[in-house]
């Protein structure tokens, strides 16, 4: 089974990203700084090759590295790299 990866699912992931990398650029754990530094660079690097990817015409390549920026981030919170409570953005439901 084929599935197409369309540019309003590509369009809505990068938004949902860009939004949760802009919350964690603020929201890093001053007793884990490094460690939180370092989450957000690998979040930051793949989406940015999302959009190098994109701008290849690279859909699906660039959508599964969106997809690992996104996980980098929800780690991130997860391990309470960051302190973020956007339950919609990251999955930090209960934590």
């Amino acid at each position: 089974m084929e599935t197409m990866i369309t540019s309003e699912k590509l369009d809505q992931y990068f938004s949902v990203t860009s939004r949760a990398l802009e919350q964690v650029k603020k929201a890093l754990n001053p007793e884990r700084k490094e460690e939180a530094a370092d989450a957000l660079d690998m979040a930051q690097r793949y989406y940015d090759d999302a959009l190098f990817f994109l701008k290849k015409g690279d859909a699906v390549t660039a959508f599964a590295a969106l997809n690992y920026a996104h996980g980098w981030l929800d780690a991130g919170a997860r391990l309470g790299l960051f302190q973020v409570t956007d339950s919609q953005l990251f999955t930090v439901d209960g934590v």
